[in-house]
């Protein structure tokens, strides 16, 4: 039986419940977060419930050894985390240019960065959390020790990621095959996969609030494997990190605040699109000019947060400048009939898992999590079920560029959470997890809100397009071909795919203000659930 073959068009629903709801892309992981709720914990709780279940049940994904974002409403307040981790202190510029290294490389135990994950979760659990963090992380410790069939996504990226370490052909990745392999090949849909050493992770992480991580045995663990392979990853490096709390950015939108977080994020760019399209028409849906306009938008603003974005002390440009009327206009007005290659401004002068939580006390959870590049650079540290990120990766090694490799300094993020106000009521967390489809998802998702009234289910479903480079423009399989036609004939490089696996996967939580009741949606494009209480 084939568990990915869908010959007909199925339909969702928008989700209801009132005391709960946890929505994410696998379902054993949202139901941890509703068990977690159902047992006193609160909707911060529930989200590092969830958070940990992913790294055993979509692994793929995310892990232990990644980043985290989250925007977390309480009290009617809005707090952003900042859990990426910089480079460390051993990685230079010199050792690069010694290593014979023209750009950062892909994978392996270069571009490891420092891990900001197990710290986010004792962060929230510490600041906002009702439970003791070992027993938010109880379902996924209980999923790695019994193990839990795959999913359909989830074993066909498995797959994909077993047969890529493969044809890399290198003992750096004897470790992942133990560990995600252990019969010499991926796990089959419907088929247990399990892993003790997860299992005695993450009770590690959760009896020491991440101590054991950064300063204990598992720091020393992850640093023996690394030093001991010509990584540059130092005990040091771990010890010092420390999660940064941050003050979120927003722009109205339409009455409407749209919130994320600050550079070295990529959010802001979803903020100037939005910005640079509410100086062009009024958004028409299933329109071709509407539809140019919002790729333009999108465009300039991606091509200005590429050249920019980084850490915030580093950016050569005030990213209150990006983010103003001055800016938004001075982009609207270079917009054309038909698509342009759009240049970075000048400056002026002088393989990621997202989920959403909300309870019934009105506290709601926008988080994102990832390994980068599905399990990351591939390292994986023995006998611990920790794989290690690779986002180094996304450092320039040209020293003049913003974003150039330096240790200590965190690279351009790609993750990144959102969440939805007005006037100054929450209405919800959202998110679009996918590497570079990310911000280009959450200008879609808010448009298709707020300009088009669509339920949160269908705001998901909405045949989505993706932004490359120059003029090229992915769409969906059911992206309408009279709009794709139209778009070719505005100048757009219009490229139709065979599968929605590249156009990010998102989750949505709304509450209506006057009944508390909240209404949700999940991704259709992978195997996304809602659970609700």
């Amino acid at each position: 039986m084939d568990y990915l073959y869908n010959p007909y068009t199925a339909t969702r629903h928008t989700a209801f419940a009132r005391k709960g709801m946890v929505a994410t892309s696998q379902p054993l992981a949202a139901q941890a977060g509703i068990e977690i709720m159902q047992k006193g914990g609160n909707a911060i709780d529930a989200a590092i419930a969830t958070a940990a279940a992913l790294t055993v049940v979509e692994p793929t994904s995310n892990g232990i050894g990644g980043d985290a974002f989250a925007l977390v409403w309480v009290k009617d307040q809005l707090f952003g985390l900042n859990a990426s981790g910089p480079a460390p202190e051993a990685l230079t510029l010199v050792e690069m240019q010694k290593a014979g290294h023209e750009k950062m490389p892909m994978y392996g135990f270069t571009p490891i960065t420092v891990p900001g994950v197990p710290a986010a979760w004792a962060a929230l659990s510490k600041r906002f959390g009702k439970l003791p963090l070992i027993e938010s992380l109880a379902p996924a410790i209980r999923y790695a020790e019994e193990g839990y069939p795959l999913t359909p996504v989830l074993g066909k990226y498995w797959r994909i990621a077993f047969h890529k370490f493969k044809a890399l052909n290198s003992s750096d990745f004897d470790e992942w095959f133990k560990t995600f392999a252990p019969d010499g090949r991926p796990p089959a849909i419907g088929e247990m996969w399990r892993s003790e050493s997860h299992a005695k992770t993450l009770r590690m992480v959760g009896e020491t609030n991440a101590e054991s991580f950064y300063k204990g045995e598992l720091a020393d663990r992850i640093v023996a494997h690394v030093a001991n392979n010509g990584g540059y990853l130092r005990k040091t490096d771990l010890e010092k990190y420390e999660v940064e709390w941050v003050t979120p950015m927003s722009t109205n939108y339409k009455g409407y605040d749209v919130w994320e977080i600050p550079p070295n994020g990529q959010g802001m760019i979803a903020l100037m699109a939005l910005n640079i399209f509410s100086e062009m028409n009024p958004a028409v849906q299933n329109d071709v000019q509407s539809l140019h306009e919002q790729i333009e938008s999108m465009k300039r603003a991606f091509v200005d947060g590429k050249a920019f974005i980084t850490e915030g002390a580093d950016m050569p440009i005030d990213a209150g400048y990006l983010l103003s009327k001055e800016y938004a206009k001075l982009r609207a007005l270079s917009i054309e009939e038909h698509a342009t290659i759009a240049e970075p401004i000048e400056l002026p002068k002088g393989g990621t898992v997202y989920l959403a939580t909300a309870d019934e006390e009105g506290n709601m959870v926008s988080f994102i999590q990832s390994n980068y590049m599905g399990f990351g650079s591939g390292i994986v540290v023995p006998e611990t079920g920790i794989g290690l990120q690779n986002r180094g990766v996304d450092f320039s090694l040209d020293p003049h560029h913003p974003n150039v490799l330096r240790p200590g300094k965190r690279s351009y993020n790609t993750i990144i959470p959102g969440f939805l106000t007005k006037d100054g009521h929450a209405v919800g967390p959202f998110g679009i997890m996918g590497g570079f489809m990310q911000p280009q998802g959450h200008f879609q998702v808010v448009v298709n809100t707020i300009d088009y009234k669509l339920n949160p289910q269908a705001a998901l479903d909405a045949p989505r397009w993706q932004w490359v480079e120059g003029n090229k423009l992915l769409v969906e399989p059911n992206f309408p071909n009279y709009l794709a036609q139209a778009l070719t004939r505005k100048g757009h490089q219009v490229v139709p795919t065979i599968d929605s696996g590249s156009f990010g996967r998102g989750q949505i939580i709304w509450r209506n203000q006057q009944t508390g009741v909240l209404s949700g949606g999940t991704e259709s494009r992978t195997d996304g659930s809602i659970a609700v209480w």
